[in-house]
């Protein structure tokens, strides 16, 4: 991974303009920073807009580095997906619904 500092958010628009967009990570509206991933032919960059700290671009040697570095930044943002193996423990029995639902007690009219 290679890495320069860019100056101006004009520069960045630039390369993005220049390139096909892959994944966007981030949002400059509701947080800090932005990072734009994508690719120029077989250089697969990372642009990262940042309001607060130094913007710069990052050239990845290869796609399975470029991928690992989208999941990085997503769970740095908070951005990455929920595990599916997590989900609640405690699953109601059946027989606790149909308490609910029967019919023994009386509805009040209004």
């Amino acid at each position: 991974m290679e890495e320069i500092e860019i100056a101006s958010w004009l520069t960045l628009d630039a390369i993005k303009g220049a390139s096909k967009t892959e994944e966007t990570v981030g949002d400059l509206q509701t947080g800090h920073c932005m990072s734009v991933f994508c690719r120029i032919e077989d250089d697969f960059l990372e642009l990262c807009y940042s309001d607060t700290a130094s913007n710069f671009m990052r050239r990845y040697e290869d796609k399975e580095e470029f991928q690992l570095a989208i999941e990085k930044r997503k769970e740095e943002v908070g951005d990455s997906r929920y595990d599916d193996d997590i989900g609640f423990e405690e699953n109601f029995a059946q027989e606790d619904i149909e308490e609910d639902l029967s019919p023994d007690e009386e509805s009040e009219e209004f």
